[in-house]
C-alpha cells in the first residue's frame, strides 16, 4: 500500500500544500471573522506542525501497530532476505509460535546492489533471487509445523515491514541480519530504525551462514 511521505521531497511537497491551503483560509477567516480567524490559524499551525514532525520521522504506521487481530491468533512478521533460510532464523520462529495458534507472514525485500541499478529498474534478478530464498524457507517452516505466507517487499527493508504493516496486525516482529561485521542492515541502522518508530516487541536474530554451513549468494 503506497504511503505518500516515504521521502522527505514527498513530506515537503504535502507540507508545502497544507501551508498554501491554510493561509488562504485564515486570509479569509480573517478578513471576515477576525475572532474565529485567530483560533483556526492557531489549530492549522499546529496541525502542520505535527505533520512535519511526523513526516521527518519517516512516518511509519504506528496507528497500524494498534489494530490487533481479535480471534486470539498470534500473528507473527518476519523480515529477513539473504539469512530466510538460516537455521538460528528459523529456530527463533519455531519459539516464538511454540505453543500458540500463530499465523507468520515472512516478507523478502528484494535487494538492489545499488541506487543506480534501483533507479535503473534493474531489480528482475534481484526480486527472482529474494523470491527463491522466500519459497525455500516457507518449505521449512512448514516442516515445524507452521503455516506462513511470504511477500516480496521493497528494498528498503524498513519501509517493507511498513507496508507489511499496513495489511498484517503483528503482534510482534523478526528481524534477521547476517553477523555486524557483514551485515548492510545493521550498517545502516534498520533494526534500531524500526525499534524507534514502531511500538511493538522486535527481535533481532543474527543468522552467521558461514557456520551454519550454507553458501552465500
Amino acid at each position: 500500500m503506497h504511503n505518500p511521505l516515504r521521502s522527505e521531497a514527498d513530506a515537503f511537497r504535502w507540507v508545502v500544500v497544507i501551508g498554501v491551503g491554510a493561509i488562504a483560509v485564515i486570509v479569509l477567516t480573517l478578513l471576515t471573522r477576525p475572532v474565529f480567524g485567530v483560533v483556526l490559524a492557531a489549530t492549522l499551525l499546529g496541525f502542520g506542525a505535527g505533520v512535519a514532525y511526523r513526516s521527518s520521522r519517516g512516518s511509519l504506521p504506528h496507528s497500524v501497530v494498534l489494530t490487533k487481530g481479535r480471534d486470539g491468533r498470534h500473528r507473527l512478521l518476519v523480515v529477513a532476505n539473504e539469512t530466510v533460510g538460516g537455521g538460528a532464523l528459523l529456530e527463533e520462529i519455531r519459539n516464538r509460535c511454540r505453543g500458540r495458534d500463530s499465523e507468520i507472514l515472512l516478507v523478502t525485500p528484494a535487494l538492489t546492489a545499488s541506487r543506480a541499478a534501483h533507479w535503473a529498474s534493474d531489480v528482475d534478478e534481484a526480486i527472482e533471487l529474494a523470491r527463491q530464498r522466500m519459497e525455500l524457507s516457507l518449505i521449512e517452516i512448514g516442516r515445524l509445523g507452521l503455516k506462513a505466507r511470504g511477500e516480496i517487499g521493497d528494498s528498503d527493508p524498513n519501509v517493507a515491514i511498513e507496508d507489511a504493516l499496513r495489511v498484517f496486525p503483528a503482534d510482534e516482529i523478526v528481524i534477521s541480519t547476517h553477523p555486524p561485521q557483514r551485515s548492510r542492515w545493521l550498517e545502516r541502522g534498520v533494526v534500531e530504525r524500526a525499534r524507534e518508530e514502531i511500538d511493538l516487541p522486535i527481535t533481532h536474530v543474527v543468522v552467521d551462514l558461514s557456520a551454519e554451513g550454507v553458501a552465500e549468494d
